[in-house]
């Protein structure tokens, strides 16, 4: 018997709960919280219209709803508020309620909290999701029973009462998750930082410090995996409070994950052991030898080797990231939605031999684009810009040729939808040419989230003939 989860139980039914956001982590929080009697007022900035789905999903549920541009003027009496991860903790609203003697919490924070099994966990700026489904896979390869969470599978809470103590669970932990979060995982993995979601941090620092509460209250026996080749996770190992474990591609560290001759190994005192050859790994790109890296340095104290190989030979790789869509004509489709920033965007451009067609572009989350300008210069033949960044993307081009005094400008087209952009890439593309996707920026502009835009390109695909 999970005894915290029982007091969690027997706590909560006594207490007036309100829950921000009736969105899809949140339908399942609801549902599981009224499933043992919890009074619930659920929130939401959404019109009714807008709620429709979600109002069927929770029809005949004892749940009183605050929704609308005022949702939040009735926050008062409450006990216990689980926040959505997007809004900030320090909003007046749940400032004042906190005053009144509310707790906030969220539905991972809880979770963490009277979780019985093992976490694994994974931040960063990029290759969050792609190390998080490795170490899922890795594990469950090897036979344990696992769990995925986080930004990505299901929200846990609601299935906490089937989590065994012998069970594995693996999460993806975005900066906006971990701001509050005081519970760590065993093992928490941070991929690499770099300035992301400025539009929603009020500082580079309070992203980078969100981000560190992954680990900053691990204990001595839990394990901390850092990229040794980014300036700013290298240094975290003097916050460590466990044992810190680092990956690097670029350097051959005594100890720890390497990349050398070709081959990802691992080092541990004198001895050296080989996982996988990288040329092998069945996905594409220099980033993902670095997510298999970040995965083994996380998983190999609890499975075989040749576990880890298997998985880096045989995975296809996840939805939206470098996925091909199609081939046309002889013009290869790739859909990498998920590439909300331009290190991402560089990354993917890095993973393709030839000069590839790039549509870019999305909402502007206040970050720097000059680094974009010289992979555009590289490896695009044709670019094809949409969204608030797009005069962003194409100063970053040009300021980058005129430094350099390079005349031979690239095609660029502006457009304003997506029915456009992939229109205007087909026509601009002759048989052996690749056309992908990659914004480097965010999605809301247009679309729910990454996923959804992705989506979208692929359905625009499937239908040119």
């Amino acid at each position: 018997m999970n005894n915290k989860l029982e007091q969690f139980k027997k706590d909560v039914k006594n207490k007036k709960v309100a829950v921000m956001g009736i969105g899809i982590s949140n339908i399942p929080l609801i549902k599981y919280l009224v499933s043992f009697g919890v009074d619930i007022t659920a929130f939401d900035k959404s019109s009714e219209e807008k709620l429709a789905d979600a109002f069927t999903q929770l029809e005949g549920l004892p749940v009183k709803y605050s929704i609308g541009s005022d949702y939040l003027s009735k926050l008062n009496g409450f006990d216990l508020i689980f926040r959505t991860p997007g809004m900030r903790p320090d909003l007046p609203e749940l400032v004042q309620a906190v005053n009144n003697g509310a707790e906030l919490t969220s539905e991972m924070e809880v979770f963490l909290k009277l979780c019985p099994a093992q976490v694994f966990a994974v931040t960063g700026s990029d290759g969050k999701t792609t190390t998080t489904t490795l170490i899922y896979k890795i594990l469950s390869e090897e036979g344990y029973n696992c769990w995925l969470g986080g930004n990505i599978g299901i929200p846990l809470l609601s299935k906490i009462d089937e989590v065994a103590e012998t069970d594995k669970v693996v999460l993806e932990l975005s900066s906006f998750q971990l701001m509050t979060i005081r519970d760590c995982p065993s093992v928490a993995v941070v991929t690499n930082l770099s300035p992301n979601h400025l539009d929603v941090h009020k500082s580079l620092q309070e992203y980078i410090d969100a981000k560190k509460n992954i680990f900053i209250y691990q204990k001595e026996n839990e394990k901390l995996v850092l990229n040794y080749d980014n300036e700013i996770t290298k240094s975290f190992n003097y916050e460590a409070r466990g044992e810190h474990v680092y990956f690097s591609r670029l350097s051959n560290l005594e100890e720890g994950v390497v990349y050398q001759d070709g081959v990802i190994m691992v080092k541990k005192g004198n001895e050296s052991t080989v996982i996988v050859e990288g040329d092998k790994i069945k996905i594409p790109g220099v980033h993902n030898i670095e997510n298999y890296m970040a995965a083994t340095a996380a998983t190999i104290d609890y499975v075989k080797p040749e576990t880890i190989a298997k998985i880096a030979t045989t995975f296809n790789g996840v939805e939206h990231r470098i996925e091909l869509v199609r081939e046309l004509n002889g013009i290869k489709f790739y859909n990498s939605s998920i590439d909300s920033s331009p290190s991402r965007t560089i990354a993917a451009l890095k993973t393709f031999k030839n000069k590839v067609i790039l549509i870019a572009g999305g909402k502007d989350k206040g970050i720097p684009y000059d680094s974009i300008g010289e992979i555009i210069a590289e490896k695009v033949k044709c670019l094809l810009l949409i969204g608030a960044t797009a005069s962003r993307i194409e100063e970053a081009y040009k300021n980058y040729l005129q430094q350099r005094d390079i005349d031979n400008e690239i095609e660029i087209i502006h457009c304003d939808s997506y029915e456009e952009v992939v229109k205007e890439a087909y026509g601009q593309a002759k048989s052996g040419d690749c056309i992908i996707l990659s914004p480097a920026s965010t999605s809301f502009d247009m679309f729910k989230n990454f996923e959804h835009r992705g989506n979208v390109f692929k359905e625009l695909v499937n239908k040119l003939k």
